[in-house]
């Protein structure tokens, strides 16, 4: 079961594609979206980075930080991001911590659930499930946030 609404999100500092620390502290004051995705080139997983890309100047101008995370490593990551050209970074969440901490761990990979923090680092949204279409998800946060 996935952290409820209202939840303050829990720290986190973990390596982006190209190696650097990435903590959730670096984004204070603005709305993140950590979207946890199960594997790195897979058909769903490459719809939903593929949605956010397309989305990502939106995203961008509205001052929202968007990080997708998976259990795969940093050198996945790289290459994922070349085949498909994507414009914001990944999380390698290699030992699964980051996972376990936002309680989407899946049994070896990490589920698709997507959390969107407001800038004091509480949790505002929550999408999973059905409510989760990997090909529109990226506009479908804009229009739940109203934006």
């Amino acid at each position: 079961m996935s952290l409820s609404v209202g939840t303050t999100a829990p720290a986190f500092t973990a390596k982006d594609t190209n190696g650097n620390s990435v903590s959730l502290s670096d984004f204070s004051g603005k709305t993140v979206v950590l979207y946890f995705y199960p594997k790195d080139d897979t058909p769903g997983c490459t719809k939903e980075a593929q949605s956010f890309k397309e989305a990502y100047g939106e995203y961008q101008g509205k001052e929202i930080v968007v990080l997708g995370v998976s259990m795969d490593d940093e050198a996945s990551h790289q290459k994922f991001t070349e085949k498909y050209g994507l414009n914001f970074p990944l999380l390698a969440d290699t030992d699964g911590a980051l996972t376990k901490a936002y309680d989407v761990e899946g049994g070896g990979y990490s589920k698709r659930v997507t959390y969107v923090i407001d800038g004091s680092g509480k949790i505002i949204k929550v999408f999973e499930g059905a409510n989760l279409k990997t090909a529109t998800h990226a506009q479908d946060i804009l229009a739940e946030l109203g934006l």
